[in-house]
């Protein structure tokens, strides 16, 4: 009788640990592109793939750091394609925001972005990407950046605010969901880079290793984020109220990141092959890399394509 006990305990203690979730840790940076994965554990979509996971606050000047030192499994940031074009084995496997967030304002008197002929627009950073998408917006709307239109750095984003609203300077490129603070100031909202071209801002990578050896991990994280992609897509009010919770935000400013949210999702996973594109472009110019990049070297995106068919989507 006793033997039959253990025999039934031992089968127990073995199902409960095939069963237990993995655990994993999910780095995001602030900001709206990074809505995917902690709404996907707010929702349960990562406990329904079997996944225990930890979303942890970090810039992405750390994520490449964290993902190499094993402090982190999976980042959102794209930003971490740096370290993949500089040698190191990170790909990214799927992308979740195929809009970028930097919207081109300017002052009150300036009403389109073809009045920009012959002003500056003011950024943060030379070669970052809010310098890159105002240039790609600037140039969508005809007008040659450095000939008709001149660039210059300006500090921190609230400080250009408030010179444009002085009238000091002519416009200047702030992520969502300032347009909104932008407009209450009396600013003009010209351009916005979701509406004019395709940019995987939002994302998930991992490391070769995780790749070779847990795909099925990452299969399942793939699918969670799909799962929230699409609980965005078509739950308005669900996702502006985790908005409002998560970020500590007023309604306003909840469904104004929403309006972007509703447009810049990609609700299958699927990278674009353009967008991935412009980042390689942007991250080579930033790190001074003149060799030709495969996206291969990048990316991997077999595992989503299997992830993708078990979802029964069919992915672009």
């Amino acid at each position: 009788m006793v033997k039959i006990l253990l025999v039934v305990l031992a089968i127990v203690i073995f199902q409960a640990a095939a069963h237990a979730a993995d655990k994993i840790r999910i780095g995001f940076a602030p900001g709206a592109s990074s809505t995917p994965f902690p709404l996907a554990q707010k929702k349960g979509f990562l406990k329904e793939e079997g996944l225990e996971a930890e979303i942890i606050r970090m810039s992405s000047t750390v994520q490449v750091a964290a993902l190499t030192a094993g402090e982190a499994d999976y980042v959102t940031g794209m930003s971490a394609l740096r370290g993949a074009i500089q040698g190191l084995p990170l790909k990214v496997v799927a992308s979740y925001i195929k809009g970028s967030t930097q919207t081109l304002i300017a002052r009150a008197d300036l009403k389109s972005v073809r009045e920009l002929k012959g002003k500056t627009v003011v950024i943060g950073t030379p070669g970052g990407s809010p310098d890159r998408h105002a240039r790609l917006m600037v140039k969508h709307f005809g007008l040659e950046p450095e000939k008709d239109v001149k660039f210059a750095s300006g500090g921190l984003t609230e400080g250009r605010l408030a010179r444009l609203q002085q009238g000091l300077i002519d416009a200047t490129v702030v992520p969502v969901p300032l347009d909104l603070q932008a407009r209450k100031l009396g600013l003009n909202v010209l351009a916005r880079a979701y509406e004019i071209f395709t940019y995987p801002e939002g994302g998930l990578v991992t490391t070769t290793m995780k790749i070779r050896g847990k795909p099925d991990e990452v299969k399942r994280v793939i699918r969670a984020g799909i799962k929230a992609s699409r609980y965005i897509r078509t739950n308005r009010d669900g996702t502006i109220q985790f908005l409002m919770e998560w970020q500590r935000i007023d309604r306003e400013i909840a469904t104004g990141t929403y309006e972007y949210l509703s447009k810049a999702i990609n609700d299958d996973g699927s990278v674009s092959e353009s967008g991935l594109r412009l980042i390689i472009e942007e991250i080579k110019e930033l790190a001074k890399v003149n060799r030709d990049i495969a996206l291969s070297e990048v990316a991997d995106l077999s595992i989503l394509k299997e992830a993708q068919k078990e979802l029964g989507i069919k992915g672009n």
